[in-house]
């Protein structure tokens, strides 16, 4: 076996390849160097899928082409974060929006409501405009202000109709902290709410936010190793693997699983 070529004598679970349908793996950039993600290219292009510009970030980085030609060379989509849309909407300017995003050569982008008061058909319009511009969709759900607690039902009617109107993803809000939305203060999943919307028609269109390892690991242990989660740091992308993969304390039983079929999402 050469230096560089990944040993095969554990039997691990499953895992699909790029361009992936499940497993997914949703970056969250907050200001990486071209020179940052070329080194992460080099070892763990292969493990992710799509790579989300945080915020506006990349309305002020001057170098966002390039480093968004420079993940297309390895077939990782790109995306502007939500926030960025929702001001565009707020100023009366999604069109100038998605038109720098089509410039700038973005794959894919989020409509999101969770930092305004946009009302539901803006977001449908939002994510049917999209769409029809070319672009995939990722749909969040959900707030980032911890006092705004959904019921399990509005988080299953928002999946609904954002998946309908043609969402390709439905992001699950956790934000990068991991307090919010599907979680409490604390970082704990609202297991009513994960419930509901894992039961839904729309579940394999689910991606969890899970910026907290001990988050990664409960949705891992949960769905397997082929589940959808996003905000995940750069630098973090290796050691999610290795949850994945049963090649981590905190999921070292899906290593006994390797050879059985392991859990999904719950259908309805």
């Amino acid at each position: 076996m050469s230096a560089d070529q990944l040993p095969t004598f554990l039997d691990l679970p499953a895992r699909s390849t790029q361009p992936r349908k499940a497993g997914i793996t949703h970056i969250l950039d907050k200001g990486s160097t071209t020179a940052d993600i070329q080194a992460i290219l080099t070892s763990a292009a292969g493990y992710i899928d799509i790579w989300k510009f945080g915020f506006g970030i990349s309305y002020v980085d001057p170098t966002v082409t390039a480093k968004i030609a420079l993940l297309k060379t390895t077939g990782i989509k790109t995306c502007p974060g939500g926030t960025l849309l929702e001001i565009a909407w707020l100023r009366g300017r999604t069109e100038a929006f998605f038109e720098f995003a089509a410039e700038r050569g973005f794959d894919c982008v989020e409509v999101s409501d969770g930092a305004t008061h946009m009302p539901s058909r803006d977001k449908l319009a939002l994510i049917e405009r999209a769409n029809a511009l070319g672009f995939e969709v990722l749909s969040e759900i959900g707030s980032k202000d911890p006092t705004k607690q959904l019921s399990s039902a509005e988080w299953v009617n928002q999946l609904k109709t954002d998946a309908r109107a043609g969402a390709r993803w439905i992001v699950i809000e956790g934000r990068e902290s991991g307090t919010v939305g599907l979680y409490d203060e604390y970082g704990k999943v609202r297991n009513d709410i994960l419930h509901a919307i894992t039961r839904s028609m729309f579940a394999d269109k689910l991606v969890f936010e899970a910026p907290q390892r001990a988050q990664q690991a409960f949705l891992i242990r949960e769905f397997g190793p082929e589940v959808n989660l996003g905000n995940i740091l750069p630098g973090d992308v290796i050691s999610l693997e290795t949850l994945r993969l049963g090649l981590r304390a905190d999921t070292l039983e899906l290593l006994a699983d390797a050879d059985s079929e392991g859990p999904h999402l719950v259908r309805a």
